[in-house]
């Protein structure tokens, strides 16, 4: 962008470029008049200032406001889209277009799980027709975006991660591979997509969206985070603009459902054991908490690693939860599940892998895991979509955005990461059908955390 003026002054115009992720402003002169920049830091290396490429909007709008000279680079060629198939919404997805784009089409928007917010997402890209990058946390979700917009766009786009380097206009990347070429494709694009929202504004690959300098932001999420994580968030996408829970579309969007907690008893033998290591456990805590009672589980766990009996006692911790992920009551009322519900088609969610595939070999049934291929994978959820496949078990790759054929049953052996996790794989079953209510099983142990666990994730599904 170049501001009136004569080519003499333009000659002596500040020149902002791309560089790595940042933007450099290259002066002829001092940046000292403008080291109060926010955001900025002076790069003695090359001799300017540097900021964040996200920066970018509000650095022109500082520019102009202190009347400054600048010649605006910072942008890569334009790529054009073509014409793209329009995208019809539900009214709720309009809505929440709506509340998007008077927010600046800067946000974040919850919606839950099977509730379309891929669908919501292609029509923000069909609708501005400008130059988009979708991230997606995983390759599983890598290929079903892109199917997804070839399907309702009829563009097939570009793909960063699972061995491919495609750039299109209209491209989906990994948050890995998102994170490792933003240095060279930060400025290629002006909308930025961000699915599963809630995995960014811990620190963790952040800086993938520090990098772009798209000026519209949409974030997608079932769960948003809490505290500083939502803070951080909202610098990065911006703020929530528009939220629906899972009893806001039950009936009409999604399926209605039953939750059915069952509270189940551990062996003598396995009590027994239970109770050791928890004892082991809970007396490091213990000491713990009285010197610093408000610390959180991070930092019990590094100050707990810096000592045998710190390790032992973080040692037995893990040993209790792979005890409970499951015990022998978990296995037997399983095996009851799945043969009450033989005619139904059934989603089995484990706290881990290595549970997932006992489920697998005592039932036969398939199991999809990271270490399962994209065409096994596709191959078992085409056959499960026809029925020739009654049951599948997952650990975690069923639980975020993946689009899973229709379910009515839903059977969570164990949890391993809170609430979040728990109205993901609800939502997996939520795939709406006349005169379908879908039945959510929830195998919980007696007397240990897991029904303080279950409790919470209850609530957090009904606020």
């Amino acid at each position: 962008m170049r501001l009136p003026g004569t080519d003499a002054a333009l000659a002596q115009a500040m020149r902002l470029v791309f560089d790595q992720g940042t933007i450099l402003l290259l002066e002829p002169e001092s940046s000292s008049t403008l080291a109060d920049l926010s955001g900025a830091l002076w790069d003695q290396r090359v001799g300017a200032l540097r900021l964040p490429g996200r920066f970018h909007q509000r650095l022109l709008a500082e520019l102009r406001r202190r009347s400054v000279r600048f010649e605006d680079e910072v942008a890569g060629p334009a790529d054009e889209l073509p014409a793209l198939r329009p995208t019809d919404l539900r009214p709720y997805q309009e809505a929440a277009l709506a509340a998007w784009a008077m927010a600046d089409r800067r946000g974040l928007t919850v919606l839950p799980t099977g509730s379309g917010k891929t669908r919501l997402a292609i029509a923000a890209i069909t609708r501005l027709r400008v130059p988009a990058l979708c991230l997606v946390p995983t390759r599983v979700l890598l290929d079903q975006w892109a199917r997804a917009i070839h399907e309702c766009t009829g563009f097939s786009p570009g793909r960063l991660g699972d061995g491919e380097h495609q750039v299109e206009p209209i491209t989906v990347a990994t948050f890995e591979s998102g994170w490792r070429q933003m240095r060279q494709l930060g400025n290629r694009f002006q909308l930025l997509i961000v699915d599963e929202a809630h995995h960014f504004g811990a620190g963790l690959r952040d800086e993938a969206l520090d990098m772009s300098i798209a000026p519209m932001r949409l974030g997608l999420t079932a769960t948003p985070p809490t505290g500083q994580a939502a803070a951080r968030l909202t610098e990065l996408v911006g703020p929530t603009v528009y939220e629906l829970r899972v009893d806001d579309l039950t009936g009409e969007f999604l399926a209605p459902f039953d939750s059915v907690v069952l509270h189940l008893d551990l062996t003598p033998a396995e009590r027994a054991e239970y109770e050791t290591l928890m004892a082991t456990f809970r007396e490091v805590l213990r000491r713990f908490r009285a010197i610093d009672p408000d610390a959180t589980w991070k930092e019990f766990a590094r100050a707990a690693a810096k000592t045998d009996e710190g390790r032992r006692a973080l040692a037995a911790w893990q040993r209790s939860r792979r005890l409970l992920a499951f015990p022998q009551a978990k296995r037997q009322m399983l095996a009851n599940l799945l043969a009450r519900h033989g005619d139904a088609r059934v989603i089995v969610f484990t706290a881990d892998n290595v549970t997932a595939y006992a489920v697998s070999r005592e039932h036969l049934i398939m199991p999809l895991t990271c270490h399962i291929g994209r065409k096994e994978r596709e191959r078992a959820l085409t056959l499960f979509k026809e029925g020739k496949l009654r049951a599948l078990v997952s650990a975690q790759v069923l639980n975020e955005g993946l689009d899973v054929p229709d379910a009515e049953v839903g059977i969570i052996v164990a949890g391993s990461k809170g609430a979040r996790e728990h109205v993901q794989r609800v939502g997996r079953v939520l795939r709406p059908r006349p005169g379908k209510r879908a039945l959510v099983y929830e195998l919980v142990v007696r007397a240990t955390g897991e029904v303080e666990q279950a409790r919470r994730r209850r609530n957090a599904l009904a606020a």
